[in-house]
C-alpha cells in the first residue's frame, strides 16, 4: 500500500472541519483522521459527510474493553464504510482476534484493522513510573506490536522512533501509522518521541497522522502539501 500524509481533524463541531475541508481544491482529497472529539461531538453521520466528499478514513477511536463488547462495536463500525479503525493492544490477543472477527462484513471485506502501542504523549518515565511497565519503551512496543501480528491485525500505531524497529520485527508488510509528526519549526505540543516528516519517512513509517501543523496553520493547503513533499522525499 502506498504511503500517505493523514490529516487528523481535531476540531470540535462538524461545521468547523467541512470549512477546513473546504480549503482544498475539489480534486484534493486527503487522507483523514476523524478522533474521539469529532465523532462524539457529531456521531456516525459525521463520518456518512466526509466520506461522500471522496475522503478515505481512518476512524480513531481507540477500542478498549472485553472481548466480546469489542467484536460487537468492529461489527458496527464496520457498517460505515471507514478505510482504517484501531483498538489499543493493551486489551490483549483475545481481544483482537476479536474485534477483527467483528470488523469483517459477510462479505469478507474490512477496513485495516491496526493496534495503538503506546501513546505518543508517553515516555519512558510514566512506562515505568505510573503504568508499572520496567521493560523499555521499544521493547514494549515490539512486544504489543508482535501480539497484534499473530492476532491477524494489519499493523500499529506506533511512535516513529519504533517504526523501523517494528518493521524488522513484523515484516515490511505490517503496517506503521506513526503520529507525533513535526514540522522542524512547529511547536511539539503535548508530544514527546516525536520526528519531521522527512525523517519519518525514512524511517519505515507507512502512515503519518499530523494534526495541529496542518490545521493550525495560516495555509493548512500548504502546510499540507509541505509534509507530503517531506514525506514522500
Amino acid at each position: 500500500m502506498a504511503k500517505d500524509v493523514i490529516i487528523a481533524l481535531d476540531f470540535p463541531t462538524g461545521e468547523e472541519t467541512l470549512r477546513f475541508l473546504d480549503r482544498f481544491p475539489a480534486g484534493e482529497k486527503p487522507f483523514v483522521k476523524i478522533g474521539m472529539e469529532l465523532f462524539y461531538a457529531e456521531g456516525p453521520d459525521m463520518v456518512r459527510k466526509i466520506k461522500d466528499r471522496g475522503h478515505k478514513i481512518f476512524l480513531d477511536l481507540k477500542l478498549h474493553d472485553i472481548p466480546n463488547t469489542v467484536k460487537r462495536a468492529m461489527s458496527v463500525l464496520s457498517r460505515l464504510d471507514v478505510d482504517m479503525v484501531n483498538l489499543h493492544a493493551a486489551g490483549a490477543s483475545e481481544m483482537m482476534r476479536g474485534a477483527l472477527e467483528g470488523l469483517t462484513r459477510p462479505d469478507g471485506s474490512r477496513p485495516l484493522l491496526i493496534a495503538v502501542t503506546q501513546l505518543t504523549s508517553t515516555d519512558q518515565t510514566a512506562l515505568k513510573g505510573e503504568l508499572l511497565i520496567d521493560t523499555p519503551m521499544a521493547e514494549t512496543v515490539l512486544s504489543y506490536a508482535n501480539n497484534a501480528a499473530q492476532s491477524g491485525l494489519d499493523g500499529v500505531v506506533c511512535s516513529p522512533l519504533e517504526a523501523a524497529l517494528v518493521k524488522e520485527r513484523c515484516g515490511a508488510a505490517f503496517l506503521t501509522v506513526t503520529p507525533g509528526i513535526r514540522f522542524a519549526d512547529s511547536a511539539v505540543g503535548d508530544q514527546k518521541r516525536i520526528m519531521t516528516p522527512e525523517k519519518a519517512g525514512r524511517s519505515g513509517c507507512d502512515y503519518i497522522v499530523v494534526g495541529r501543523p496542518i490545521t493550525q496553520d495560516p495555509d493548512p493547503v500548504a502546510a499540507y502539501r509541505r509534509a507530503v513533499k517531506d514525506f514522500l522525499g
